[in-house]
């Protein structure tokens, strides 16, 4: 079955999350100490998360 335009274009919308995050890899070492605790934090809070997604992704 052939995917429809939404299904496209939120599968677009997770590569471009993807690149991001090969972005925010690339930028880490440049952190101090501090920085990337405060970050890691940011992070860890921000919601909604994939984790967040995938699970309402799943099919019940």
């Amino acid at each position: 079955m052939p995917l429809s335009g939404e299904a496209i274009r939120l599968m677009n919308y997770i590569d471009d999350v993807a690149v991001t995050l090969r972005r925010v890899l690339a930028t880490i070492p440049t952190l101090t100490a501090d920085e990337r605790a405060r970050v890691a934090e940011h992070l860890l809070q921000a919601k909604p998360n994939a984790e967040d997604v995938a699970q309402a992704l799943a099919v019940k």
